[in-house]
């Protein structure tokens, strides 16, 4: 469970803990607008810098951001090199020259053979294949040899390429970062009370703001619960057998139907049972609910508040003189 961070709350005591829920959660909000509105990369390495040393003074495991972007990586590196690929405006900074032939590809199915062997043995998967994947760009890009050889092409590295995969690579680690401080920091209930206060004026329509939101902080609350239990049903088919990570098409597909089936028994076992705990306790769809502590905005909250502001106004600001 420590490789997902979305609805897993870390107690701790710094100032973010002390904020006010509504007040963290639209800075969530305003910040990922600001992120959006940053046009070059400049600006978007002061704002990383920023973060970052924002993100260290609340004290909140920076690991735990780290091993929950696990996941995306391969997506991270993925939108990097498209990036590369298809920004050829400007400055070339390098050209690779590239070739493929039969000597380069019975080294390349070598590699893919070693990995497809060796990879049930590591423990670091992604990484392992990320590690495989630069050694194939090495052999196309080192190895020459002339005999037999089918094709020769380059690969152009501008510098708007190189600047748009950095800024798109940023731009998504720091969407991470943020929303990760709002769950890490900030209990399921909290979130639920921080979202109602601010969808408040969707009542004038008819709206249930209050189910909706409560709907949300259940959702994110789960998501740690429930990959824990797919977890203990995938170590238990594991010890009857079944290997998630090798096996045919057919296989897998048989080896994912065992896994989501109890899952779904499972979900809706939990579902019934915190639907019965809330009816105890006296919960009721619609009605009018108290709070057992009061919300209030303090000093803290309205010095964020002035900061992010002060961000968005210079993120506006650079894009018109920009």
């Amino acid at each position: 469970m420590n490789n997902i961070m979305l609805g897993q709350y870390v107690d701790g005591n710094s100032w973010i803990y002390k904020m006010d829920p509504r007040a963290k959660v639209l800075l969530t909000i305003l910040l990922i607008v600001v992120i959006f509105i940053i046009p070059n990369l400049y600006g978007m390495l002061i704002a990383f810098g920023v973060f970052l040393v924002v993100f260290l003074s609340t004290r909140v495991s920076i690991l735990r951001v780290v091993r929950g972007l696990k996941p995306l990586l391969f997506l991270l590196v993925f939108t990097f090199i498209l990036q590369l690929i298809y920004n050829t405006d400007g400055k070339l900074l390098y050209t690779f020259h590239m070739q493929i032939g039969l000597f380069n590809l019975l080294i390349l199915l070598g590699i893919l053979f070693f990995y497809f062997f060796t990879k049930k043995f590591i423990k670091f998967k992604i990484i392992y294949a990320l590690i495989v994947l630069t050694g194939e760009f090495l052999v196309l890009w080192l190895v020459k040899f002339d005999l037999l050889c089918w094709s020769n092409f380059d690969f152009h590295v501008y510098d708007s390429g190189l600047k748009n995969a950095s800024f798109v690579f940023l731009r998504i680690i720091m969407m991470i970062g943020i929303t990760s401080l709002l769950t890490l920091s900030t209990m399921s209930m909290d979130i639920n009370n921080g979202l109602e206060w601010i969808l408040a004026p969707l009542k004038l329509i008819k709206i249930p703001v209050s189910v909706f939101s409560m709907t949300i902080a259940l959702t994110l609350r789960f998501i740690p619960t429930l990959y824990e239990e797919s977890k203990k049903i995938m170590n238990a088919q594991a010890s009857r057998g079944v290997d998630f990570q090798e096996g045919k098409l057919k296989e897998k597909v048989t080896q994912i139907i065992s896994l989501l089936i109890p899952m779904f028994v499972i979900s809706f076992r939990r579902a019934e049972d915190l639907s019965n705990a809330m009816e105890a306790r006296g919960y009721c769809i619609g009605a009018k609910r108290t709070k057992l502590d009061e919300l209030k905005f303090r000093w803290r909250d309205y010095i964020a508040f002035g900061v992010s502001l002060a961000f968005l106004g210079l993120a506006i600001w650079s894009n018109f003189i920009g």
